[in-house]
């Protein structure tokens, strides 16, 4: 509009208001008048409450579907996790006694290489649930898990 088509209205702020409002409009290298002005109309426009609340929604649903993808990778690192050390337990023997500091350098070894691995493969981006998504087939219907954890197999029929 141009300064023709405006009425003047003079109205006071308080100090703390003023200042916020003269460095709000510096910052954005616009006069107090026309953020005024936009905070005025925003204020009356009949839709604005409307479009806030729909940005809101907009945003709960995709942090609802972050989380649940969060929650979709936390639930197959467990599943791989322990389906790992159910197999690593029934293949490893314990450890005699007299071997038991040989083992425990050995292990201590063998995990540093394991940190290290896993701290390459984090810097790739490259993910264990993204590869197994990929990689496995879609299970039947009816299929579970046999009993020794190597896979699917289908329900025993009576």
């Amino acid at each position: 509009m141009s300064k023709g088509n405006r009425i003047k209205h003079t109205f006071r702020l308080l100090p703390a208001l003023s200042r916020q409002l003269a460095d709000y409009a510096g910052r954005k290298r616009v006069s107090q008048a026309s953020v005024v002005e936009a905070a005025i109309a925003s204020f009356l426009s009949p839709d604005g409450s409307e479009r806030m609340e729909a940005a809101f929604s907009r945003r709960l649903d995709r942090i609802s579907r972050q989380i649940g993808k969060l929650d979709y990778h936390i639930e197959v690192g467990n599943e791989a996790f322990a389906l790992y050390l159910r197999r690593w337990l029934a293949v490893t023997p314990a450890i005699p006694a007299e071997t038991g500091a040989a083992a425990r350098a050995d292990a201590e070894k063998r995990f540093d290489f394991f940190v290290e691995a896993l701290a390459r493969r984090m810097e790739t981006g490259r993910h264990l649930a993204d590869d197994l998504i990929r990689a496995a087939p879609e299970p039947e219907l009816g299929e579970i898990e046999n009993e020794n954890g190597n896979g699917p197999e289908s329900p025993a029929q009576p």
